[in-house]
């Protein structure tokens, strides 16, 4: 059997102690921390894992410095505290990066304010990041000549961090870490009833894939659905005292604008920030931040409009960006914590509404519901998740509270000496990247590497892109829960993120999906290219 259809096969008629409803970042982190701690765990998605808004982040594990222009210190103070958490937790995956911020003449701060703003934003730090940098117009030329530096007071060069491979593939290797914790982690099954009686939830689920009912027991349900928590809240028939307010945020994906590995940062006309930030060997600009009715939206004109027209009169192009030069793009909806309590948050308040979390506990109705949340605050989501839980009278089965981070030095030591064995004997056919191998798979890079040792089939490169053999190929297959192409090309690579579709489509393309899929390559080729490979070849 397939692994999802195993843990498929685990969850029907199964009884746990938590069901988690949602796999973005919050059920990812939630799932790990409680199926570490002992609790019997299953986390279900009506999507991909990381389907929806963990998917289309900016990518930044930040303390959010614009926080501080509505004084919110202490939501800085945890955010830049989560992020040095995850910077050591995770020393290749969450890099420490530069941002370079030009400040306009028409920018609602003055340079010298956004540098004191960075100083501060250090210290609240712990001052554990590169000092800020003061630049004048000409350092500003020198550092970065894209920028048009004539249109601008300077600059100001601070430090965060970002994740190297994206979003979507850090939630999914927490997703891998809960299942190797016990947790049974089952995508594209969407929650259609959920009722309680007596010490359990019987929730009802329908397989997206094949049009199939199963139905699981749970003593807890986690609301961890996003945007799509209030009606997830409905369904349950569970009286929130807290709403989401949905903000839209979009990203054009261009080529790379600027040679050095940093984060452009601007004001846009309306002064809202705006970034471009590194993807894979692309930049992705973005982002609006527009408040919207329903989780599910897309990029429109004006979106497109607004980020091309602000990018252009900002930067130094030989010619100005089109819409011919992107080649992707990210629409994400974030799920904003307002107590309901509050009215008119959608009007001019809105920018100004709190990126805060809330976890709330309905003890009454055994349900722990997630609002708002961000990347960088995952690892407080996840131990808050577990405390709730905890309080709702179960046992505490006592398991470790270590449910994230790389492995140890030990692993990574050994890894790195057979990486280098391989690529000293010229053994690999092709360029293989050993270190995105260690980031995305961890401990199981160890095993693929053993693996090329001991057979040389395994070496092949398939897709050169990104240096993907068929032996990465296969452990994809035995431990990803890939359904469908684009989980691959879109959450567990970013490669239809870098490359076109054109790009993308042939022969290798068919091979990753005969190994991905077996049987089924031609009609998964088929769904993802809109046509058969014979037709596009």
């Amino acid at each position: 059997m397939s692994l999802r259809a195993t843990h498929k096969s685990q969850l029907h008629d199964g009884e746990f102690d938590v069901l988690v409803i949602g796999a973005g970042i919050n059920g990812a982190a939630s799932a790990s921390a409680l199926a570490h701690r002992g609790l019997r765990t299953a986390l279900v998605d009506a999507r991909d894992f990381a389907g929806y808004t963990s998917q289309n982040s900016s990518n930044l594990i930040w303390g959010g410095i614009k926080y501080l222009e509505t004084f919110e210190f202490a939501l800085v103070r945890r955010l830049c505290s989560s992020r040095n958490v995850l910077m050591r937790a995770y020393p290749t995956t969450v890099r420490e990066i530069r941002f370079l911020a030009a400040i306009s003449r028409t920018a609602p701060r003055s340079r010298l304010a956004v540098w004191l703003g960075a100083w501060l934003y250090w210290f609240l730090g712990s001052c554990k990041t590169r000092i800020p940098r003061l630049l004048s117009r000409d350092a500003l030329k020198r550092a970065e000549p894209v920028v048009d530096a004539k249109v601008t007071q300077g600059a100001v060069e601070y430090s965060d961090a970002f994740l190297v491979d994206g979003d979507a593939r850090f939630v999914c290797s927490l997703v891998r870490r809960a299942a190797d914790a016990g947790c049974v982690t089952v995508n594209y099954l969407n929650v259609v009833n959920a009722e309680r009686s007596g010490e359990y939830w019987r929730v009802d689920l329908l397989d997206s894939m094949n049009g199939g009912k199963i139905s699981a027991r749970a003593r807890v349900i986690v609301n961890a659905a996003g945007p799509f928590a209030d009606p997830v809240a409905g369904l349950t028939d569970v009286a929130t005292g807290w709403r989401h307010v949905l903000s839209k945020g979009i990203h054009l994906i261009t080529d790379r604008l600027s040679a050095p590995l940093r984060v452009l940062a601007f004001y846009a006309d309306d002064g809202r920030p705006f970034f471009v930030i590194p993807l894979g060997n692309r930049a992705s600009i973005g982002t609006t931040d527009t408040p919207v009715e329903t989780p599910t939206t897309t990029v429109d004109e004006a979106d497109r409009d607004f980020v091309l027209s602000n990018i252009n009169a900002r930067l130094d192009l030989k010619s100005p960006l089109s819409r011919s030069d992107v080649i992707d793009e990210r629409c994400g909806v974030r799920p904003l914590a307002v107590d309901r309590r509050e009215k008119g948050d959608a009007g001019g308040g809105f920018l100004s509404l709190s990126r805060k979390h809330v976890i709330e506990t309905h003890a009454e109705r055994a349900c722990v519901s997630i609002y708002g949340g961000k990347l960088t605050d995952c690892l407080d989501v996840g131990n808050e998740v577990c405390d709730a839980v905890l309080s709702l009278d179960m046992v505490d089965p006592g398991g470790t509270r270590r449910w994230y981070g790389e492995s140890g030095a030990r692993i990574r030591k050994a890894f790195l000496a057979k990486a280098r064995l391989l690529k000293d004997a010229s053994t690999v056919s092709g360029e293989v990247p050993f270190e995105r191998l260690w980031r995305c798979y961890d401990s199981r890079a160890l095993k693929l590497v053993e693996r090329f040792e001991l057979e040389p089939d395994t070496r092949k490169v398939i897709l050169a892109a990104d240096g993907i053999t068929s032996g990465e190929l296969e452990l994809v297959h035995d431990t990803e829960m890939v359904v469908r192409l684009e989980d691959f090309l879109r959450r567990r690579t970013l490669l239809t993120q870098t490359h076109s579709k054109d790009e993308l489509a042939g022969p290798a393309m068919m091979q990753v999906c005969e190994i991905l899929f077996g049987v089924e390559a031609s009609v998964r080729y088929q769904e993802y290219f809109g046509a058969t490979f014979n037709e596009r070849t």
